[in-house]
């Protein structure tokens, strides 16, 4: 049976943990700054895991990860 293919995009926005969990980086940090507080653009700097909903069709975009 042949190797399953990885979705190229998929792997460059997702990461695993040690233990397995998924890691994306978070959104809304590309314009309009001024508006924000720096606070909350110190918060979207930061990475987060993602959700369990949408853990497994993730995993299924990238199976080796």
């Amino acid at each position: 049976m042949p190797k399953m293919k990885t979705k190229r995009a998929a792997r460059k926005r997702f990461k695993a943990t040690g233990t397995g969990k998924l890691v994306r980086r978070r959104g809304k940090k590309r314009h309009m700054l001024e508006h924000k507080s720096a606070k909350r653009k110190r918060h979207l700097g930061k990475p987060a895991l993602v959700s369990k909903a949408d853990e497994e069709r993730i995993k299924a975009l990238v199976p080796y990860l």
